[in-house]
């Protein structure tokens, strides 16, 4: 859903950043890297310690690795696979450190079971959305479908999550987290369905 906006971000918003590492030779695979350690420290540390709106910050300033790395890599006309496989990969780790994080806090700070349990459904259907692309991709069928891809998640977490702290309006949070999980529910559906159509077609055309 976010998706449309990349273009945008990548190539008016963070395109200063991008000339800036390339010229300083900094590898894209570097920024990966940075990029999923820090998010990662900002969600485990801030987030069981209650500091939820410092911890949403210091994960911004991180997030936007994933869009700089692959416009670094295109700009400096990297051709071989590790970079993509890198990210994908290290998103799994910064996603479940993000959700993680927030589960840690709903049972240690905030003590509410549901919005913990919550946040692991957020973190499964999530990892599991990714599988089936990757999954179906190997397969040769295209599941590149859904309410809830990455970007949504993300975004869906974290304005809320600062909202709803500074403003001290912890339903936000609240409901951000249960239209996440069903979406995020609903996600995984969608790519099972489309490539369970896909399949079909392909077993009636070759019989």
């Amino acid at each position: 859903m976010l998706d449309r906006f990349k273009a945008f971000w990548q190539g008016v918003v963070l395109a200063p950043f991008v000339n800036l590492f390339v010229r300083l030779g900094i590898s894209p695979d570097a920024v990966t890297l940075v990029g999923t350690l820090g998010v990662s420290f900002g969600a485990l540390f801030f987030f069981p310690r209650g500091m939820v709106w410092e911890g949403v910050v210091f994960i911004t300033a991180f997030v936007f690795s994933d869009l700089i790395d692959g416009a670094m890599a295109r700009k400096t006309g990297r051709t071989d696979d590790f970079g993509a496989f890198l990210d994908s990969t290290l998103d799994r780790v910064a996603d479940g450190a993000l959700f993680g994080g927030a589960a840690l806090y709903f049972a240690w700070v905030a003590e509410e079971r549901t919005y913990a349990a919550l946040c692991l459904v957020v973190l499964v259907m999530g990892a599991v959305t990714s599988y089936a692309r990757a999954k179906a991709d190997h397969l040769g069928y295209d599941s590149k479908v859904g309410v809830a891809e990455r970007p949504d998640r993300l975004v869906g977490f974290l304005v809320p999550a600062f909202l709803a702290d500074v403003l001290d309006l912890p339903w936000l949070l609240h409901g951000a987290l249960w239209v996440l999980a069903v979406a995020a529910t609903v996600t995984v559906g969608q790519r099972i369905w489309t490539v369970r159509r896909q399949a079909l077609a392909r077993a009636r055309s070759t019989a």
